[in-house]
């Protein structure tokens, strides 16, 4: 009974393995002219059964950790996701703001401006060789607006103030302080020291 129940058991084995793995091919190939080995056979079966138990150990394995394995790092969510909420339902249409000239076209033209406005106040101080007050300030101006109008738009693309309304406030008031301060210390820099566009010259000639 036993002789007849090895050779299946042999068999099934073989089958479950991987044909890639030349160890377990050459040793299935002299099968039946060693079956009568008591040691032979119990070697075989035994790194038989090794190669089936990894085998499976591996397929045990989520995909998530398999691949993790060619990382150097495991994933992460830095930040969690907000808070969900819907509000109504699918059937009821989005909601279309008045229109407003201030926050439409006059808006993004005035954004346009202070870009373009941008290159000949830089341009011009470095090409002239001459230090104009009215000009520095219009520089420092400028890029006080412009500065302030991108982070603006920063913190209404990616700050909602439907899921993140206190966050949403916060950032607003932070941006705020921060033009405040910025535009306290340029007007200090230009009344009481050498000026934004020589302190320029200055650092870069050092």
């Amino acid at each position: 009974m036993a002789s007849t129940i090895w050779p299946s058991m042999l068999r099934q084995t073989y089958r479950v393995i991987p044909a890639r793995r030349t160890l377990a091919t050459k040793a299935v190939r002299p099968l039946t002219s060693t079956l009568h080995a008591p040691t032979t056979r119990t070697h075989f079966i035994t790194q038989q059964a090794s190669l089936l138990r990894s085998k499976l150990a591996h397929n045990s394995l989520p995909g998530s950790m398999r691949v993790a394995a060619f990382h150097a790092s495991a994933r992460q969510a830095i930040l969690p996701a907000g808070p969900q909420h819907i509000e109504g339902t699918v059937n009821d249409p989005a909601p279309v703001p008045d229109p407003s000239p201030t926050h439409g076209s006059y808006h993004w033209t005035f954004e346009r401006l202070i870009a373009v406005a941008l290159i000949p106040l830089t341009v011009a101080p470095f090409a002239a060789g001459s230090l104009n007050p009215l000009m520095d300030a219009a520089l420092c101006a400028t890029i006080l607006i412009h500065s302030h109008i991108g982070f603006e738009s920063v913190i209404i693309d990616y700050i909602p103030a439907k899921r993140l309304p206190k966050t949403r406030t916060l950032f607003w008031w932070g941006l705020r302080g921060a033009t405040l301060l910025v535009g306290v210390g340029l007007y200090e820099f230009e009344t009481n020291d050498v000026g934004l566009t020589e302190g320029i010259k200055r650092v870069w000639t050092a």
